[in-house]
């Protein structure tokens, strides 16, 4: 338990951001699943600026979620300050963060996501403006630096404290290591050692077990989990436990996985329409799978559905095969 300015964290796991997945839908999912704060993916300040219908819907937010981050990300102090005064007023979130991680070039190059890890005196500019201007609590995300000979993990994170930030959110992978390699954890422990505020470390939590290490061995305040918990937000759920109780809950049956896929599935239905949320579905229907013994045959099928009738045929068709199978195995012993 932690708290962001006057935000209540219930416990030490967050959902990451996580660009084209984390919506609403998604979100409630994870959230129902024991997490003690989500973010929301990243949305444009130009896009809130320019009143852009696809970005004002990424705004919205089911209170069932909350406590909850919404994530801005842009090149330009003006625009971003003008964003979360935005965000402060016209919606229900509770914590305005700041993306200063994103690797993907299409973002660095309008100066915004990573590129801000260059200058630790321009984060504290456009950090210090966010917060004279807005009255929720603002945090950012940032990775430790942009490669491996601009490593300024600790003078960016000290920055956004002496600029009023509430919190910062480390991911240990330079912007140059985009999502591979290991993520160096022994840099978000000199960035915790270095500042007060709260640190939420973030990179390679992959099993409860991995989470409850970075806990004790780095200290940080929270672990933020991303990858991870696609298709999956049973990890969020058995780290929670793990961390309360040490114990470590059974990975959940097929017909399990599929009841949540399904019930997600409704819920991006009703956010955006059949047609948009089957087709944004088949990538998380085939998290879902993952691992699942002979998923790679229905994987396929996933891409060729249309409709929700198809989609929910096709995987209560797997479930009883699955189920099928593992009966045929248990009697043959």
């Amino acid at each position: 338990m932690f708290k962001i300015g006057d935000v209540q964290i219930n416990n030490r796991v967050v959902l990451a951001p996580m660009a084209g997945v984390c919506n609403s839908a998604f979100r409630l999912t994870v959230k129902e699943f024991g997490a003690g704060l989500v973010c929301a993916e990243m949305v444009s300040d130009k896009g809130i600026l320019f009143n852009n219908e696809k970005t004002l819907n990424m705004l919205y937010i089911d209170e069932r979620e909350k406590p909850l981050s919404l994530q801005i990300f842009g090149g330009e102090k003006e625009t971003l300050v003008e964003a979360a005064k935005f965000v402060d007023k016209n919606t229900n979130a509770d914590i305005i963060d700041i993306n200063m991680g994103c690797p993907v070039p299409k973002i660095t190059k309008c100066d915004a996501g990573a590129k801000w890890l260059l200058d630790p005196n321009k984060i504290y500019d456009v950090v210090s403006a966010v917060v004279d201007a807005v009255e929720k609590p603002v945090t950012v995300k940032m990775r430790i630096g942009w490669d491996e000979d601009h490593i300024y993990a600790v003078e960016n994170a000290q920055a956004v404290e002496r600029a009023g930030g509430k919190a910062v959110a480390v991911h240990g992978r330079t912007r140059v290591q985009m999502y591979e390699g290991k993520a160096d954890w022994n840099i978000i422990k000199q960035v915790k050692e270095a500042v007060n505020i709260p640190v939420i470390g973030n990179g390679d939590v992959q099993t409860p077990q991995d989470a409850k290490r970075m806990l004790d061995e780095i200290g940080v305040d929270g672990v933020m989990i991303g990858r991870a918990a696609l298709g999956n937000p049973w990890m969020i759920y058995r780290t929670v436990r793990y961390l309360e109780t040490g114990e470590l809950i059974p990975e959940p049956s097929v017909r399990e996985k599929i009841d949540v896929c399904i019930l997600h599935l409704d819920r991006l239905i009703a956010l955006k329409n059949e047609h948009i949320a089957v087709k944004e579905m088949r990538k998380h229907a085939a998290w879902y799978l993952k691992g699942v013994r002979g998923n790679a045959r229905v994987r396929n099928a996933i891409n060729e559905c249309n409709t929700r009738e198809e989609l929910v045929n096709l995987l209560r068709q797997f479930v009883e095969e699955v189920e099928a199978k593992q009966q045929s195995d248990a009697q043959a012993v």
